[in-house]
């Protein structure tokens, strides 16, 4: 079963392709499960998400392709929040969606993950920012307003990594992913940034495996030729490690495939 969760729509103004075109080369990528999770509303950085009033216009846009193309692929409708607090909208949080993937991408404000802020780095503590970054992480999980963990160790993107282990750094974020029977995605879109890793990297997603957590996949896809991007990779680095199952989810419950 080849699941795919995490894709996006030109709604967010940074995407290209239409929806229908994204279904169609998930289809010939042989995509059983393909998910639209376009950047949630939020009265913040909104020239990267799509307004609170094209939100009626997405969803209902992703329903009638869904019907349409029923016999040949299932597709889910989600969004991807940024885990904001004091942000983050009710109208969001309580859509009728199949799943939220909570993801952090910032840090007090600062988009570490966007080039046009890269000089920040050089300004700060690198394993400061990942604690921050991780204590983010835990803050989502701990607020079980979310069902999927976008990808879990962002903050290597540009491949600034921490002088300190990363496990020790992740541990507890890790445990309250647990605890908030959340899935963590095994995200392609590393192999396309400075990085050049998936997200998670091996000694996270070796965390994630002896935590029993369950997994997913997606490709974070921006553009239709992303779509199914280094997913034999995303497989091959889950097998490895003994997983033999991943999720999906239909109105916020999991279901459980195997890979």
């Amino acid at each position: 079963m080849r699941v795919d969760l995490h894709n996006h729509t030109p709604l967010c103004n940074h995407a290209t392709g239409s929806p229908r075109e994204f279904i169609q080369k998930a289809i010939e990528e042989k995509i059983d499960i393909f998910g639209f999770s376009d950047h949630a509303p939020m009265e913040f950085d909104q020239k990267y998400r799509m307004s609170f009033h094209q939100m009626q216009e997405y969803e209902k846009e992703i329903l009638q392709l869904k019907e349409e193309f029923k016999d040949k692929i299932t597709i889910k409708l989600a969004y991807e929040i940024d885990f904001l607090p004091g942000y983050m909208d009710e109208r969001v949080l309580k859509a009728n969606v199949d799943y939220l993937i909570g993801s952090v991408h910032f840090l007090d404000g600062w988009g570490f993950d966007n080039p046009e802020f890269i000089g920040e780095y050089k300004n700060k503590d690198i394993d400061k920012i990942y604690q921050d970054y991780f204590d983010a992480i835990k803050a989502m999980a701990k607020s079980n307003l979310f069902q999927i963990v976008g990808h879990l160790d962002l903050i290597k993107v540009f491949n600034f990594k921490p002088k300190k282990d990363i496990r020790l750094i992740a541990k507890e974020a890790i445990k309250e992913i647990k605890k908030a029977n959340m899935s963590v995605e095994i995200n392609s879109a590393g192999l396309r940034k400075p990085v050049n890793e998936l997200y998670p990297g091996n000694e996270l997603l070796e965390l994630v495996y002896e935590n029993n957590i369950d997994i997913t996949f997606g490709s974070d896809a921006h553009a239709i030729n992303q779509i199914g991007f280094g997913y034999e990779e995303a497989i091959a680095s889950a097998k490895e490690l003994g997983f033999s199952k991943c999720v999906a989810y239909t109105q916020k419950e999991k279901e459980v495939y195997k890979i």
